[in-house]
C-alpha cells in the first residue's frame, strides 16, 4: 500500500515538473474539459497516427490534483491505441470509486498514488477531469 508521502511526492513532482503541461502543435483532437464548480480547465491536446496516440499535451489551470493528474494520464496514453487508453481510463474510474482490484491498481502505475481520491468526495471531479475529457475526445471516433 502506498504511503501519504509518496502520493504527495507523485501530485508535487507533477506539478513542479509537468512533461507534458504545453502547448501542442497541429493536435488532431482538442477538447476543453471543466469542472465549474471549483473552476479546474484543462485543454487536452492528441495527436493521432491511426488509432494510436502518438503525443499528447495539456494546457489549463486548476488544483494540484487536476493537473497531475491530467499529466500522469498523457505520460500513460502517449503510445497506446484509443482502445488501450480507454481501458486504462475504465480501471482509473473504478480505481477512484473503490471498486478497482489490486493487479487493476498497479496495472495504473503512478496513477495508483491517487488512489486515495476515493476516500474524498470534494477531490473526484479534479482526479478525474482528464479521464474524463479523453473518454469524451476519443470514446466514440
Amino acid at each position: 500500500m502506498q504511503n501519504r508521502s509518496f502520493y504527495n511526492e507523485i501530485l508535487t513532482e507533477h506539478n513542479i515538473r509537468p512533461e507534458f503541461k504545453h502547448d501542442l502543435e497541429n493536435p488532431d483532437i482538442v477538447l476543453e474539459g471543466v469542472n465549474p464548480s471549483c473552476g479546474d480547465d484543462v485543454w487536452l491536446k492528441l495527436k493521432l497516427d491511426g488509432d494510436t496516440i502518438v503525443d499528447g499535451a495539456f494546457v489549463g489551470d486548476g488544483c494540484a490534483i487536476s493537473q497531475a493528474s491530467a499529466d500522469i494520464m498523457l505520460g500513460m496514453i502517449v503510445g497506446k491505441s484509443k482502445d488501450e487508453a480507454l481501458r486504462l481510463g475504465e480501471i482509473f474510474m473504478k480505481m477512484i470509486q473503490g471498486e478497482a482490484t489490486d493487479e487493476e491498481i498497479d496495472s495504473l502505475e503512478e496513477a495508483s498514488a491517487l488512489k486515495d481520491i476515493a476516500h474524498m468526495p470534494a477531490r473526484v471531479k479534479c482526479a478525474v477531469l482528464g479521464w474524463r475529457t479523453l473518454k469524451e475526445a476519443i470514446g466514440d471516433k
